[in-house]
């Protein structure tokens, strides 16, 4: 099971850290990502992360201002949003893809995830 918490009412221009919790399951390889939903849109790709860290990739508009990882000793992935914008305004949802890819490939699509946390609830306001 996976719980992510951090969300919350911020202005524009701050930071967040959300953070995932994996609970009764230990994820030995896979992938571990971020999505975010605004209502009435699609679930859209944040960013996703290797099992080791070593690899992440961003959706290109929050590159350069969000970055993930991930601490395997805590089972725990996070999310750091800073320059955040009303666009960011979204609930966001740590998913985990058990798969193993080869190369730098991570996947963006939700299709490909397997797990999946509630969501947590981000909103930028002036």
């Amino acid at each position: 099971q996976l719980q992510a918490s951090g969300g919350g009412l911020v202005q524009i221009g701050g930071s967040l850290r959300l953070s995932c919790a994996a609970s009764g399951r230990t994820f030995g390889t896979g992938v571990f990502g971020w999505f975010r939903q605004a209502p009435g849109k699609e679930r859209d790709f944040v960013a996703a992360i290797n099992w080791s860290g070593t690899n992440a990739y961003y959706a290109k508009y929050v590159k350069g201002r969000f970055t993930i990882s991930r601490d395997s000793a805590k089972n725990t992935q996070y999310l750091q949003m800073n320059s955040l914008n009303s666009e960011d305004t979204a609930v966001y949802y740590c998913a985990v893809d058990r798969s193993s890819y080869s190369g730098t490939y991570l996947p963006s699509t939700p299709a490909a995830y397997d797990y999946w946390g509630r969501g947590t609830l981000v909103t930028v306001s002036s």
